[in-house]
């Protein structure tokens, strides 16, 4: 009895890693074009993330880490 389920969950641990080798997450060729639009991008825009530093700046009343510099007081 032991040995029957040792080998039947054996068997099930097989499948289940064999089951990690399939390629239903690879890009394909024609995909790829919707990868690099504008809105798939991690930064977006950059003029836009400079604005949103320098708020955090700001209101942190800090300054380095991302080239901002001035006080707490937003008006550099």
């Amino acid at each position: 009895m032991m040995r029957t389920t040792l080998g039947t969950l054996l068997f099930a641990g097989m499948l289940l890693g064999l089951g990690a080798c399939s390629n239903l997450a690879a890009v394909n060729a024609w995909e790829k074009g919707n990868l690099t639009k504008p809105g798939m991008a991690f930064d977006g825009d950059p003029l836009d993330q400079r604005f949103v530093q320098h708020i955090y700046t700001s209101k942190e009343n800090s300054s380095g880490g991302n080239g901002v510099g001035g006080g707490g007081c937003g008006c550099n």
